[in-house]
Order: structure tokens, then C-alpha cells, then sequence
């Protein structure tokens, strides 16, 4: 018997269309591009003979059963996800794909962008819609409280600022 992994909350189905756009090109490329060129390889390998100690072989099926996984996992959850691509109807609250730079006790001005789980990336301040910080920030407005749990205790926040326009980002 395998190890038991108790089940995970599926995350949010949303999603921006510039991360709809990103997951849509990795799909392609290794659909058309990454796989035939693997798949050729390990043809080439297959070639040289025995196969049980051909590393090059080996390695070229495991990557193949890699690429296949993505595959079915790209497939699966573009063909259950949500785009958002319009603004919400009142752009001066916080929503999915909105900007927000908040503002901690000590006056620091922390910058995250509200997307939906497959989007994150600390480097760009991308944050999931799932995680608690944006759970504590959906639906308020400039200058509303938040606090935010952490192992440490109460992290409290003001919202400085929401935005929908990357454009008015000047860090970037």
C-alpha cells in the first residue's frame, strides 16, 4: 500500500488571460516541438541495441512519461478554467487580477497582483487568489484594515492602493 496523501482543496478556475496565454504556448511547445524531438531520440537510442543499460534510453522514457503528464495536465485544466479578461464592475475594490500595494506597520509599501493558482510567481509579486493574503483582501477598498494570520501572529495591513492597469505600474 502507498503512502496516504489526504485530498487537496482544488484551486480557484480562474485565470488571466496573459497566464491562459502562457499555459497554452507551453502546451504547444512541448506538443510540437519538445516531444518529437525526445521521441527521436530515444527512437535513435532503441537503435544501438540492448536496451536495459542504454542511460540514453532510459532517460529519453522517463522524459517522454514527464512531457506526457504536463500534457494531460495542461489539456485537462485549460479545458476546465475560466478566463477573466474584463475589468469588475467597481474597479476601486479589490478582484481577481487586481494590483494592490499595501502598506505595513512599518510603512513599507509591499506590491502583489491577485491571479489564480497557476499564475504565481513571487519574482513578479504574483500572489494566488487562494492564498491568505488575497483572501483577506478580496472586496476591500483604499485605506481598509486587513490582517493577516501568520505563524508569528497578526500581520495588520492598510490597502494604499488598487489597480487594474499594469501600466501604472512604474516599478516594472
Amino acid at each position: 500500500m502507498g503512502r496516504y496523501r489526504p485530498p487537496q482543496k482544488p484551486g480557484s478556475k480562474y485565470i488571466t488571460l496573459e497566464g491562459f496565454q502562457r499555459l497554452n504556448a507551453e502546451l504547444s511547445y512541448l506538443w510540437k516541438n519538445k516531444r518529437p524531438q525526445v521521441t527521436q531520440a530515444v527512437r535513435e537510442a532503441a537503435a544501438q541495441g540492448d536496451r536495459s543499460e542504454n542511460a540514453e534510453y532510459i532517460y529519453g522514457k522517463k522524459q517522454l512519461r514527464e512531457i506526457d503528464y504536463r500534457v494531460r495536465f495542461l489539456r485537462k485544466r485549460l479545458d476546465n478554467i475560466t478566463v477573466v479578461d474584463t475589468l469588475p464592475s467597481d474597479t476601486k475594490r479589490v478582484f481577481f487580477g487586481a494590483w494592490v500595494e499595501l502598506e505595513n506597520q512599518h510603512g513599507e509599501i509591499l506590491r502583489y497582483r491577485i491571479v489564480g493558482p497557476d499564475e504565481i510567481d513571487p519574482q513578479r509579486s504574483f500572489i494566488s487568489m487562494d492564498s491568505p493574503v488575497a483572501q483577506a483582501l478580496m472586496k476591500k477598498s483604499v485605506n481598509d484594515i486587513i490582517v493577516v494570520s501568520t505563524p508569528e501572529g497578526g500581520n495588520e495591513f492598510r490597502v494604499a492602493a488598487v489597480y487594474y492597469d499594469a501600466k501604472k505600474d512604474h516599478d516594472e
